[in-house]
């Protein structure tokens, strides 16, 4: 056993809770894009969104938090095996890791604008 395992699920999501915290105070883009995603959130309800765009506009948001926890953990444990020094390998895969985050911003800016421009224009 090593001392990263587990001990029951209370230790696990109290684990992901911490990650979470750390995401939200140490990445500033986390906290832009969820910003947006509650902004984004209460005006599809305003607009009386129906239940399948509300929960269109929740799993693309949450698709691209998830992008950005995962351009995170690239760039933190790419840092620590490399310690810090540069790397022209290290600094593709970290610019193909931006790139999963901008692609799913785009994507989600294109499915936002489809689906609030058919409500603005009704």
């Amino acid at each position: 056993m090593t001392r990263f395992k587990s001990t029951g699920i209370i230790q696990s999501i109290t684990n992901a809770v911490h990650g979470l915290n750390l995401a939200f105070f140490s990445q500033r883009n986390f906290v832009i894009e969820l910003v947006i995603f509650i902004c984004v959130i209460i005006a599809g309800f305003l607009l009386k969104f129906t239940v399948t765009d509300i929960c269109i506009l929740i799993i693309m948001s949450t698709i691209v938090l998830i992008c950005e926890l995962l351009n995170s953990v690239i760039e933190f444990t790419l840092d620590s095996v490399y310690r810090n020094n540069y790397s022209r390998l290290v600094e593709m895969a970290k610019d193909i890791s931006a790139g999963m985050v901008l692609l799913s911003c785009i994507l989600s800016f294109i499915l936002g604008t489809v689906l609030f421009g058919s409500y603005i224009i009704k």
